[in-house]
């Protein structure tokens, strides 16, 4: 397969449609049980990357929002 590993980069986009693409596959219930947990586990790694991403996102729009951009400079973001 050429789906990314968690942990590599794409777009968010990218990434939350291959998490969605795994959760149908799981969901479709074709692969062995096995398979079928490790994609799980794969899925929730990378849910948890993109939350983590998100979350900074939202912080990132915050400052942007109270005019705050001297704070992220100094944060180097």
């Amino acid at each position: 397969m050429s789906e990314k590993e968690p942990g590599t980069k794409g777009s968010f986009e990218e990434r939350l449609q291959q998490v969605q693409e795994m959760t149908a596959r799981i969901e479709a219930g074709a692969m062995p049980l096995e398979d079928s947990v490790k994609e799980f586990e794969r899925g929730i790694r990378m849910l948890g990357e993109l939350e983590s991403e998100l979350s900074d996102m939202q912080r990132r729009l915050t400052l942007l929002r109270d005019g705050k951009e001297e704070k992220m400079k100094d944060e180097n973001l």
